[in-house]
């Protein structure tokens, strides 16, 4: 990754991005207070930078079905390398994990899981987590509502 002088000018670039990825040029040049041809300058050097790790549309989690999150802590039966590497090989293979992370403490892995109802619950619980390889316990937070979420950084 080259290394980038990030000034007041991209961090302002960088917040109007994270807020809204779809501005044209045009417009966030103008939010910006930079030409057009010096906005899209800047924000090529900050996208080859390696800054940005990449762009996506967010999908509106109950508008596309999904009306439940739960937070699903994971124990494994060791945390021998290979263990741990099938475990993730197989979790990045299932749709309804939106993210998986290896912890230090009483659980091995925290995982937030979307799901279309209870039913699809206990289907992932029972068909899915459980058969994960390793998996010796597993436990469910479910979230009641969602009060922030965000995948801005402070900038």
């Amino acid at each position: 990754m080259r290394q980038l002088d990030v000034d007041d000018r991209d961090r302002k670039i960088l917040k109007e991005l994270q807020a809204d990825g779809r501005l044209s040029n045009a417009e966030l040049a103008e939010r910006v207070h930079l030409s057009p041809s010096a906005c899209l300058r800047r924000v090529q050097l900050l996208m080859e930078s390696g800054l940005v790790a990449g762009t996506h549309l967010v999908l509106d989690q109950k508008t596309a079905g999904f009306e439940g999150t739960a937070y699903v802590s994971i124990t494994l039966d060791g945390q021998e390398r290979e263990k741990l590497d099938a475990f993730e090989g197989k979790v990045r293979h299932v749709a309804e994990i939106q993210e998986c992370y290896l912890l230090a403490g009483q659980s091995d892995y925290l995982l937030r899981v979307v799901f279309r109802d209870m039913a699809d619950l206990e289907r992932l619980h029972s068909e899915v987590l459980t058969r994960l390889p390793g998996v010796v316990r597993v436990q469910s937070t479910m979230s009641l509502r969602t009060v922030k979420r965000t995948t801005s950084l402070p900038v």
